[in-house]
């Protein structure tokens, strides 16, 4: 059983438990995704804990560098934003005879870490490095998270599957950023 510990993760829970108490109680077709963190050039990084696989993108493109606040090692699950809208419009045009879950799919696309995403972007960015300022608040958070989601039930009862991995999500943020940023590609 989860038992989070952030209250982030508790209203998650919250949230999940409430749907399928109304779907069981009363047939309301609740349905719900479990998603790792969003990779998207469309809206600014802020401070989240897996804020930095956007950052990065800006970091290099604005300046070849990029200060990460957590390890080089920490793996965390991650999906390209175009797959975020394709796995939650997929759910909701699946047919409600198929699913046994509800309200508590996990949905993945790929883990990386930091040093797996920068070497990714150096290989496209010329000259660009990557050095690390831990922040223990994000890394102890990033810590208590899962390095891998199992998406297993959304593949076998609405056939899940992403289309975009690492190296198609590094090049279209790149493309877009350049475009969004007016740099040249």
């Amino acid at each position: 059983m989860q038992r989070p510990n952030t209250l982030y993760g508790i209203s998650k829970v919250f949230g999940e438990l409430l749907g399928n108490y109304y779907q069981e109680k009363f047939g309301l077709d609740v349905r719900g995704l479990r998603l790792p963190g969003i990779i998207s050039w469309k809206t600014e990084p802020l401070a989240g804990t897996t804020d930095y696989a956007v950052a990065i993108f800006y970091g290099a493109i604005r300046d070849k560098r990029y200060t990460c606040y957590l390890r080089s090692d920490t793996r965390l699950p991650m999906m390209y934003m175009p797959d975020c809208i394709k796995s939650i419009i997929d759910l909701a045009e699946a047919d409600s005879s198929d699913l046994i879950h509800h309200t508590d799919f996990n949905v993945s696309a790929f883990s990386v870490t930091p040093l797996e995403l920068s070497n990714a972007v150096a290989s496209r960015v010329p000259g660009f490095v990557i050095d690390y300022d831990i922040d223990p608040l994000r890394q102890n958070i990033a810590d208590s998270w899962p390095d891998s989601l199992n998406d297993d039930a959304a593949r076998e009862e609405w056939n899940w599957r992403p289309t975009y991995d690492l190296d198609l999500m590094t090049d279209d943020m790149l493309e877009n950023l350049n475009i969004k940023l007016n740099h040249k590609a």
